[in-house]
């Protein structure tokens, strides 16, 4: 059995998996935290009570009230525009294929590990046949591009896994050269050998042009750390019992 502050968060008997538990946690501090402010009256059973839509709003505000979301500054947006440029470039666009070793429930991974790694250094090697990609596409590759020799066409940022995208396109000091890319690329959905056979450069937007998107980010994260923190803060303040949270016993510092 899980508890916050002596109630019971499931009834006897259930066995909820550790995210359901944990966002039950989370509503039920927040219930209690309202209540504790009058915002709720006091709940008068041993086991948490399901929230309905007219809680739900009370509790939202309550937070939008006692959250303090610090707005991000002209210097700090500029730094974060410095430091980040490539993920701003519009109209760039890579035609990549690749090879995918999909990570499934009860694979060895290791294994797979050195089976990509096998071909990626046979597709590396001066001698690789050109036509020896489409190939072992065709042999290994469990996406469904292996029918087109592993061709995924024409990409931009938005089109792949973010993984993918950071490698392809985000990063500031490395851009991709042409050709097989020399190590393999782990994204949510497996191992990839990638190759690039073309490029389109796109166009870098000048700071004024991304300033509000880019303010916009910084204030959806600093919202998340600010809640993170009001959260953390419940969690040391409770007795909780049966789950374990992040808790803190003092404010921390954005």
């Amino acid at each position: 059995m899980a508890y916050v502050n002596g109630i019971a968060l499931h009834a006897p008997g259930q066995r909820p998996d550790t995210a359901t538990l944990r966002e039950s946690a989370y509503s039920e501090l927040l219930r209690q935290q309202a209540v504790l402010a009058g915002l709720l009256p006091r709940h008068t059973g041993l086991t948490a009570p399901e929230l309905g839509e007219a809680e739900r709003k009370v509790i939202e505000a309550m937070v939008d009230r006692e959250v303090v979301t610090p707005q991000p500054g002209e210097e700090e947006c500029g730094r974060y525009y410095e430091a980040n440029k490539p993920q701003f470039m519009v109209g760039q666009a890579l035609h990549v294929r690749h090879i995918l070793f999909a990570v499934t429930p009860g694979v060895n991974v290791h294994a797979l590990t050195v089976h990509a790694e096998t071909a990626l250094l046979e597709l590396t090697r001066k001698d690789a046949h050109p036509d020896r990609f489409a190939q072992l596409a065709a042999e290994l590759s469990n996406c469904p591009t292996s029918a087109q020799g592993g061709d995924l066409g024409w990409i931009g940022p938005d089109d792949c896994a973010p993984e993918l995208a950071n490698e392809l396109f985000h990063q500031k000091h490395s851009q991709w050269g042409m050709g097989v890319h020399p190590r393999l690329t782990h994204t949510r959905f497996g191992f990839h050998i990638i190759e690039v056979l073309n490029r389109r450069v796109g166009k870098q937007p000048a700071y004024e042009e991304v300033r509000e998107r880019i303010a916009a980010l910084l204030t959806m994260q600093s919202r998340a750390r600010a809640l993170h923190q009001y959260m953390t803060l419940l969690v040391g303040q409770a007795l909780v019992e049966g789950i374990a949270l992040e808790g803190a016993d003092s404010p921390l510092v954005q």
